[in-house]
């Protein structure tokens, strides 16, 4: 009988992802419920309490701490997480995964314009700021609910669906840093690449000393913040310098074993805490006001519409138009479950709708659509991948000409 301590219980436990969805979920209903409640005022205190040395620039209230800062853990398990599938896993080998990078592309694209067509006619010039916030896609949540949904479906749906969220979080990143940025500080800049340089040199080491990288990662975090870049961009860049080329012994290289060990972290308290933050969004007219402004309807418009059509629509005329095709045993009709799976915005949507706005109505209004949207996706999603599940499939669901064989299932044990 093997006897596990409950710390390694509590790792196993942060590092599943249908608990970690759950955990993310309920930080989320705390907050909105406490926001709304007669003592709503002390969770307004709480998070926007200032803490933090000001010589260093860091007096930040507690929810610029979480988005700034927690969210970095996040950001580097992301980056850690991108260099392994570019190095050894899916995104390794273009011509496999051409699909679901080009879905990602048009799951990007698409939202942003159904956003930007709403508020052009029904909004004002700054409501168009937000024109990303539905562009962006929650890997934990989706892959939660795909793989508790999706039971009976192929596995390589998995696959499907992280590859385009990888690259969903690439584009991410990189409108983050390129659009939400209103001045930068290149002196600051530069000296946040060399940090990054200096903590790739580390990371590659024979030996890697944490206590000297740790140091020099919250160095390369702390000149970001002062660039004026968004602070996360950095535990991105920092991911992505750790080598992740598989070790002779056949071992896990060392981005995996470092993803590993920072997501107990990055899921059990960097996550939660800033969905906690950001998700209290106060609703003094109620509900429905805020989901009838134009900011509303254009994030719940591009999350529910939006990406449905960019990913489905994009694999369609790919997998119809050029010899690319998707993997053996998913067909197209797979993917109306996975599309709307993509519209579970959360954890970046809600912190590009806090960069896109200075009026609080607007980042409410922008939140509580995210939310909404982000949970009637998941519900709508659900019921698409069981409703798929029970159907009968072909033996050549792809089209490629080659027979699909027998292939691993979700849920499989």
């Amino acid at each position: 009988m093997t006897i596990t301590s409950p710390a390694s219980r509590l790792r196993r436990l942060t590092t599943d992802e249908t608990v970690s969805g759950l955990v993310l979920l309920t930080a989320a209903v705390i907050a909105a419920v406490w926001a709304n409640s007669p003592v709503g005022d002390a969770y307004r205190d709480l998070t926007s309490a200032v803490i933090g040395p000001s010589a260093l620039h860091l007096d930040l209230s507690v929810s610029t701490w979480a988005a700034d800062g927690l969210l970095a853990v996040f950001f580097l398990v992301v980056g850690l997480e991108i260099k392994h599938e570019l190095v050894a896993g899916s995104l390794s080998d273009p011509r496999e995964a051409a699909v679901p990078m080009l879905a990602a592309v048009g799951g990007v694209v698409v939202p942003a314009l159904v956003y930007t067509a709403v508020v052009a006619t029904q909004g004002t010039a700054s409501e168009l700021h937000g024109w990303a916030i539905p562009a962006a896609t929650d890997i934990a949540f989706a892959v939660a609910v795909l793989m508790v949904a999706g039971r009976g479906l192929p596995l390589a749906l998995r696959v499907f669906l992280l590859t385009l969220a990888v690259v969903d979080d690439l584009i991410a990143i990189t409108v983050i840093a390129v659009f939400y940025t209103a001045e930068v500080d290149l002196l600051r800049l530069l000296g946040a690449a060399g940090a990054v340089a200096v903590f790739a040199v580390l990371a590659r080491a024979r030996t890697a000393r944490w206590w000297l990288l740790v140091p020099v990662g919250l160095v390369a975090w702390w000149l970001m913040h002062e660039s004026g870049v968004h602070a996360t961009v950095a535990g991105v860049l920092l991911g992505l310098t750790v080598p992740a080329s598989v070790p002779d012994d056949g071992t896990d290289s060392r981005a995996v074993r470092w993803a590993h060990g920072v997501q107990p972290w990055s899921n059990g308290i960097a996550l939660p805490v800033f969905a906690f933050t950001a998700a209290g969004v106060h609703l003094a007219d109620g509900l429905v006001d805020p989901l009838t402004s134009p900011v509303a309807l254009g994030v719940v418009g591009g999350l529910l519409v939006g990406k449905v059509v960019g990913v489905l629509g994009t694999t369609a005329l790919v997998t119809r138009l050029t010899p690319l095709r998707l993997p053996q045993g998913i067909g197209v009709r797979d993917l109306l479950g996975v599309g709307l799976l993509t519209g579970i915005g959360f954890t970046v949507a809600l912190l590009i709708a806090e960069l896109s706005f200075t009026n609080p109505d607007e980042v409410d209004a922008a939140k509580a659509a995210v939310l909404v949207a982000s949970v009637l996706a998941a519900v709508l999603g659900a019921i698409a991948l069981r409703l798929e599940a029970r159907r009968a499939r072909s033996d050549d669901m792809n089209e490629d000409g080659v027979p699909d064989g027998p292939l691993p299932r979700i849920g499989d044990a």
